[in-house]
């Protein structure tokens, strides 16, 4: 069996940087500079349903301010 087929037991941890995108950490790490926990842990799958539920506008924080600005 190769590592691919291996069932993933790491718990993970939903992150979130300073323009609102979110990732997946494994959550017995420290975060990476710039990335905030939101609050949910899990498996890799529970994880990126919630990122899928929340995460509605893949535009970055930055550019959703600019285009709010000229509207």
């Amino acid at each position: 069996m190769n590592r691919d087929e291996q069932e993933d037991k790491t718990i993970y941890k939903v992150v979130m940087n300073h323009e609102e995108q979110y990732s997946i950490w494994p959550a017995d790490r420290e975060n990476a500079m710039g990335w905030r926990d939101v609050g949910k842990t899990g498996t890799k799958s529970e994880c990126l349903e919630y990122i899928r539920e929340v995460w509605t506008d893949m535009r970055p924080l930055s550019l959703r301010k600019k285009m709010e600005g000229q509207a």
